[in-house]
């Protein structure tokens, strides 16, 4: 995506230093192979690398390269979908572990950062939830109760968030938040994984799987094989399961400004509102005395807006009217969050599978750091025998009840979009398409998805998204063929951005 400044990437993207890895050059065996190298599935080998397992890393792009690069990176324990909710769909005690689990990562990436001696800009912050415009002071009220319930008792109430440059209303005050340049903390851990024996392959594309009673197995998409005790799927939305887990759980873009700022003019904390969707907001460190002001929110389904400058400038208006101080926006960048219908993610072993050795990270909820942390910690102790009391919770085969009416929004939204293949094309012919974009053409009963790149040649591929066959659509910021079903998502040629797409977009048979 590119900016009115030229950048054309996330904060971290630009800023890190990230190790390389070649390619799986030959068939490999382990212990624990894990697909996908972003905040999930480099943690969870981290751990079980620590733990004495030979693992197998592998992702088709580079370490952190995927939604881990886009993080807006709050570490929290506040619960963005809010504690009463979670409390009235799991219960006091499922909120209570839902608290106790996201603290527990906070300080877990702390004591990491402290042993291995990560240079991550790693601090503890507080954090604050205040009213969005128009929003109901209850509500506050109903979150402080629950936080308590939840185990969260220094949640407090204050009469404003202090020292910053608008007027806040009442604001709940979340002390020992943590924050970091996720792309650094990424660095460290990878390159720890290599130390304690472990191997990572990026440019290694996962096209198929086995589950087998035994051990698993893994193919790429160039042949080569990895038969592992374990497989953990981290891949943000699973690539192993065809439907059950994507009844589960949405796929959103969500948007984000990094802002010029002067050194210190907005305090070093966190901060997000109870808009739907909300507004999260922090600072990092800039270059040349200045910081950046990371605003983020205006979110959709994926596949289903194509309007990101608007929302970008929705964003922009946001910001400057509580942030006065803004001096220009310096990096714009969008991500993909996945919103489980009950709220909670879900982290353990795959539901349907013959063996007990599938495992799964994904329903991120839009607190991926915490979440990814999360995961690491758990699905070690399920592939190493340890006993956990975050395991039901976070098991990818519950059921909720409490969750049907959410569950039938989502999927009637994913039904409605079937009707796409009666739709007209949006342009008759490729000749309307302009240079460096795409669009869909209906030609008989096909619909056409066509690029025309930069040098005027027309890239022309099937439009049905190869995981579910829903009809996918141009996203022309980040020149991109999205799945408005499950949120897969494919490069201007079609091959695959984001799962649970695993193939290409189909090449056009000769009529």
């Amino acid at each position: 995506m590119k900016t009115d400044s030229g950048d054309t990437t996330s904060l971290w993207m630009a800023t890190a230093d990230m190790p390389t890895y070649a390619p799986l050059g030959e068939d490999a065996t382990a212990d624990v192979c894990i697909v996908g190298a972003g905040i999930a599935g480099i943690t969870t080998a981290y751990m079980l690398s620590k733990a004495g397992k030979r693992v197998i890393v592998l992702d088709d792009g580079p370490v952190g390269g995927g939604e881990t690069g886009r993080t807006t990176a709050h570490i929290s324990n506040a619960i963005d979908d809010r504690f009463y909710r979670l409390e009235h769909m799991h219960g006091e005690r499922g909120a209570r572990i839902a608290g106790a689990s996201h603290g527990a990562a906070i300080d877990r990436i702390e004591a990491i950062v402290r042993e291995e001696a990560i240079a991550c800009d790693f601090e503890r912050v507080d954090g604050y939830l205040f009213l969005a415009e128009g929003g109901r002071e209850d509500e506050l009220s109903r979150e402080l109760e629950a936080a308590h319930r939840a185990g969260l008792t220094d949640v407090a109430r204050v009469d404003r968030i202090p020292k910053i440059s608008f007027d806040s209303g009442p604001t709940l005050r979340f002390p020992r938040q943590g924050q970091f340049h996720p792309l650094k903390y990424l660095s460290a851990l990878a390159r720890a994984i290599t130390r304690n024996g472990g191997t990572i392959h990026t440019g290694s594309h996962v096209a198929e799987f086995e589950a087998r009673p035994r051990r698993p197995q893994v193919k790429t998409s160039d042949g080569k094989t990895v038969t592992a005790d374990a497989v953990v799927f981290a891949t943000n939305s699973p690539i192993n399961d065809w439907v059950k887990m994507h009844t589960k759980q949405a796929a959103y873009r969500t948007f984000v400004i990094g802002c010029r700022i002067p050194r210190g003019s907005v305090p070093r904390s966190l901060y997000w509102d109870t808009a739907d969707p909300y507004h999260y907001v922090r600072t990092a460190s800039g270059e040349g005395g200045t910081d950046v002001l990371i605003v983020g929110g205006e979110d959709h389904k994926t596949g289903q807006e194509d309007d990101a400058l608007k929302r970008f400038r929705a964003l922009e208006e946001w910001t400057r009217q509580r942030f006065p101080m803004v001096q220009a926006v310096k990096y714009r960048w969008s991500g993909q969050i996945m919103e489980p219908v009950d709220y909670m993610g879900f982290i353990g072993r795959n539901p349907g599978d013959a063996g007990k050795n599938v495992y799964i990270a994904t329903g991120d909820s839009g607190q991926g750091i915490t979440h990814g942390t999360i995961a690491g910690m758990l699905i070690t102790d399920l592939i190493t025998d340890r006993e956990s009391t975050w395991e039901s919770l976070y098991d990818p085969s519950r059921v909720s009840l409490k969750a049907a009416r959410e569950f039938a929004r989502e999927n009637l939204n994913v039904a409605a979009q079937y009707r796409d293949y009666v739709t007209p094309g949006e342009v008759s012919s490729s000749a309307e398409i302009p240079r460096g974009s795409g669009a869909i053409i209906r030609r008989g009963a096909h619909k056409i998805a066509a690029y025309r790149d930069n040098d005027g040649t027309v890239h022309e591929r099937s439009a049905v998204c190869t995981h579910l066959y829903c009809i996918v659509d141009w996203n022309s910021m980040e020149k991109t063929w999205d799945c408005p079903c499950h949120g897969s998502r494919f490069d201007p040629m079609g091959n695959v951005v984001n799962g649970p797409a695993v193939a290409p977009l189909a090449e056009l048979e000769d009529d």
